[in-house]
Order: C-alpha cells, then structure tokens, then sequence
C-alpha cells in the first residue's frame, strides 16, 4: 500500500478528517498496514499502549484476562462501520486484549507520529477530547440501561444504534445487515445467546422486524423506539405471558 491510498482511508477516520491533503499525505507514507487471520490477538492486556489502530476492514473484540482466565468484553466489539474507522488507545499498558473475529486489516501509526502530529495541528487535540467525551456518554449510557431496562428494552436499543440514525431512513421495511452473530449481540447487551434469539423470534411475531440469517428487515421502527424507551419495572407490570422474564 502506497501513501497516497493509506491516506485515503485515514481521511475517512474522524480523527483525520479535517486534515489537509499534504498532512495526510505525510500520514500516510508513515502508516503501517498490517493484516491479522481470525482469531489473532491485534495486541495483548499489558502490552504498552504505544500505537493507534485504523481499522480498515473485518471486526474486533476485547478481552479481559483475569487469574488465566478470558472474559469477552462487549464494550470493545468493533467494526469499521461502528468506528467510522478510527479506534485510539492509550499510552498505558492495554488495560484490554484486541483478538480479531475474523480476517481484519489494519492501519497503525506510532506513539511518537500521533505527538508530532497534534503539536503541529492543534484542531486533531479538540476531536480527540470529543471522542473521549463521546465515550464516556456512551459507557456511563451503558450503565444506564443495564439499570433501568429490561434485556427487551436493550435489545430494542441496541439494534436502533445498529441502524445508525433511524430518522433518516424514511420509508420502510429496513434491511439491516449486523455483521455479527447473535452471541456478539448478547455479549453487546449484557445477556445469554439464548434470551436474545428468543427476544428477536418475539419481536418477530409482533412486526417489529423480519430474521433473514445475519440480516433483519426492520418492519416498525416506531414500535422498536417504544420498546427501548420502557423502564424495566414497567416492562415487568406490562409484560404478556407469552413474555419471558429476562
């Protein structure tokens, strides 16, 4: 990969949009590809925090090690897509291991080239506090939702982030391709694979959406809004018998 191609797919990352076409030029002569098969660890919990990763295709999940054991950790599911091609990390020991689902290309730029680069462009400093600030609505969101909705109500919400920005699809059905399987969605949502395909069955059977293997026709966006929206003491006093408790 030459300097002119890694620069176009750094410009299509957030943290790098604004630059001029020069700087990511210069970027770009500067960027490593580097490919990983499934299953590969991009790096490991400990390892120094010396590097940013571009993902540039495939999808990625963390993993946190704890007395020899590994815990998948929904937070750090990835995808292109989910991270308009960016995913930064800090200086720090991983605090998490990046192992691949499947195969993935990334691009990465050194510790010491991110420096010179915000010392020279102060404009990369301010997206990178909005990332970071991005990121704590979302995990402190998170935390939210584990509180206050029931699995049914996370389910509901996590496929209306999926979609991205609902409000701009204007006409129905919506086809949704997930890129995942149902045990990344229940690692997402803080549930067993089991409960999230009988949920996505029972949402079926209301209209809400249509399975079709890793794609679902999304048929009543509205009625998906609702059900993200429902608190879980109400979900309790209001669920159906034909509803399993979460």
């Amino acid at each position: 990969m030459n300097a002119q191609q890694a620069a176009a797919l750094l410009a299509k990352a957030p943290l790098f949009a604004d630059l001029e076409p020069s700087e990511l030029l210069r970027l770009g002569a500067l960027a490593r590809r580097r490919a990983y098969g499934k299953g590969d660890y991009i790096f490991h919990q400990g390892d120094a925090g010396d590097a940013l990763f571009v993902l540039m295709d495939g999808r990625v999940q963390g993993r946190h090690h704890l007395r020899g054991r590994g815990r998948d950790d929904p937070r750090h599911l990835a995808t292109p897509r989910r991270l308009r091609g960016a995913r930064s990390h800090r200086w720090r020991a991983r605090s998490a291991s990046i192992q691949t689902l499947e195969p993935t290309t990334a691009l990465t730029l050194t510790r010491a080239t991110l420096l010179d680069l915000v010392s020279r462009q102060p404009q990369v400093s301010e997206v990178l506090l909005r990332n970071l600030g991005m990121l704590v609505r979302r995990i402190i969101a998170q935390a939210g939702d584990l509180v206050f909705l029931d699995l049914h109500g996370r389910v509901a919400k996590l496929l209306l982030r999926l979609i991205e920005d609902p409000a701009s699809h204007a006409s129905l059905p919506l086809s949704l391709d997930l890129g995942m399987t149902q045990s990344d969605l229940a690692a997402m949502v803080g549930g067993s694979r089991q409960s999230v395909n009988q949920i996505l069955h029972l949402f079926e059977r209301r209209g809400y959406l249509r399975l079709e293997g890793h794609t679902l026709i999304v048929k009543d966006l509205e009625a998906l809004r609702r059900r993200a929206g429902s608190p879980a003491q109400d979900a309790l006093r209001s669920r159906s018998p034909r509803e399993p408790a979460d």
